[in-house]
């Protein structure tokens, strides 16, 4: 019995030539030889890449699937007063369908996980699509109550089944299709246009189902509403929710149509070293994950404050009602905000793919401004200094802004500290924390006479208590320095 290492590459970095080591036996006649292997062993610096422009297409219907997903979650939050109106139904009514996005997302997480690691992306791309049009199209069933309850339930049930997809792929497919200096951009293009379809819902939501339980002007047909009788007037909230979930169902059904045409798992040839590593099994990388103190870290600031923050956003136009500010104003403050939070992320994920050893850094930037951001807002709403509505726009957007900036960097991070784990299982445990934060923030939301004061010190609560943590956070870039090695 005898024992050996085998590397083939003698330059690799000593922080990489110590990850996660693999033994294995090798018989040889009746020799029987315990062999070390590790993944540098396998690592052939002269492998052919290349970059193909199809990457594009392939990123942006992802992208279009997780910005249907995430439109169909947040369909309700932004036209709180006129469902409530046309079906009966209370804030906890509204902040249920807001939860089944984290409920489900607990129940599947491991499964979608599983099947990106094994099946690979066309495969898990393709089952949620379908899930996302299933789930748009129950909710077309019926408008009339208690049925329509059971209809919307379920159609938001199965569009949480694809969240796992639609928030924790976006660095599986960058490090599949992108070179290193585009990864971090790609990543956050793709969590921007997901984003986007929560801007659109703010915006469409309100526009397609004006609120019409006050004395206002339809924006939509542009006929008065003041002398309408109840019944007129819920008819109405119901004929036009209905339009609003035709629309989505539809639009739902073009993005799975894309899939099938065409979306490969992979590119012929890999466009880096690292992506042509073959990733550890899904077991394996599992037990990995859980020994690695770094990664859990990153998961608890990410997953407390990201989760709180983005579902406090799913609830805003409930947070805003004490204080005068209907759904329609609402809709466009949390439209402006997301969109400021895209343009955030793209420019601060083309500067961390320049400075790619400066993620520690730029997130605590963005959580220092952020936290301080929240706490003008949550003084504003309180009464503590004047409240305007310029004052409130401002917070909200500059601590979206900031806060959603922060994304891209994390889910980069967490893989560079957990390589050679698969970018799939790393980031779907990484945003199941996020969707775990989200649904106890929901959940607590739904106790009967709470209010809505406590939602705001909450995210204020988790957004600051990450700062010390990220103080903590050691970098590693495992990935990047397999990627940095020089061709002989």
């Amino acid at each position: 019995m005898s024992t050996q290492n085998l590397l083939v590459n003698e330059e690799l970095p000593p922080s990489y030539q110590s990850i996660y080591p693999a033994e294995v036996t090798v018989t040889t006649g009746q020799n029987e030889i315990r062999t070390t292997v590790t993944q540098q062993s396998v690592i052939d610096p002269d492998t052919e890449t290349h970059v193909y422009k199809r990457r594009w297409y392939v990123l942006i219907v992802y992208s279009l699937l997780a910005f249907t997903q995430n439109g169909v979650w947040n369909t309700w939050g932004p036209i709180a007063a006129s469902t409530e109106d046309a079906f009966g139904w209370s804030d906890a009514d509204i902040a249920l369908l807001s939860n089944w996005g984290p409920i489900s997302y607990v129940l599947a997480a491991f499964i979608m996980s599983w099947v990106v690691d094994v099946k690979g992306l066309r495969w898990s791309c393709l089952s949620t699509g379908v899930m996302i049009a299933l789930g748009a199209g129950v909710r077309c069933i019926t408008d009339q109550p208690p049925y329509v309850k059971w209809t919307v339930n379920i159609g938001q049930f199965l569009n949480g089944l694809a969240g796992p997809v639609a928030m924790g792929v976006p660095p599986v497919l960058s490090a599949l299709w992108f070179p290193v200096k585009e990864r971090t951009t790609a990543t956050a293009i793709s969590f921007v246009i997901s984003s986007i379809g929560i801007a659109v819902s703010f915006a469409l939501g309100p526009y397609m189902v004006p609120d019409r339980t006050s004395n206002s002007t339809s924006t939509l047909s542009n006929i008065s509403l003041v002398n309408t009788t109840d019944d007129e007037r819920i008819s109405q909230e119901r004929h036009d929710i209905m339009i609003y979930m035709y629309v989505e169902a539809a639009w739902a059904a073009f993005i799975l149509l894309l899939i099938l045409i065409y979306f490969p798992a992979k590119p012929p040839k890999p466009p880096t070293l690292s992506a042509c590593l073959e990733r550890m099994d899904f077991k394996t990388g599992a037990k990995c994950l859980v020994r690695n103190v770094r990664f859990w870290i990153i998961c608890a600031t990410y997953g407390i404050s990201l989760g709180v923050f983005n579902c406090w956003q799913s609830v805003l136009d409930v947070i805003l009602k004490p204080h005068n500010i209907d759904e329609n104003e609402a809709g466009w403050l949390g439209f402006y905000s997301i969109l400021a939070g895209c343009a955030g992320s793209i420019i601060l994920a083309k500067f961390a793919d320049i400075f790619s050893r400066h993620m520690k850094m730029f997130l605590l930037m963005l959580y220092i401004f952020g936290s301080a951001c929240f706490v003008w807002f949550t003084l504003l709403i309180n009464g503590t200094i004047p409240e305007s509505i310029y004052s409130l726009y401002a917070a909200i957007i500059l601590a979206t802004l900031l806060l959603t900036a922060s994304v891209p960097l994390y889910y980069e991070m967490a893989c560079e500290v957990t390589y050679p784990v698969a970018e799939g299982i790393t980031n779907f445990v990484l945003t199941l924390v996020n969707n775990i934060g989200g649904l106890v923030f929901l959940l607590v939301g739904m106790i009967p006479h709470i209010g809505t004061a406590w939602e705001n010190w909450a995210c204020l609560g988790a957004i600051g208590s990450c700062i010390p943590v990220l103080l903590l956070i050691k970098e590693n870039y495992n990935r990047l320095e397999v990627d940095e090695i020089k061709r002989q």
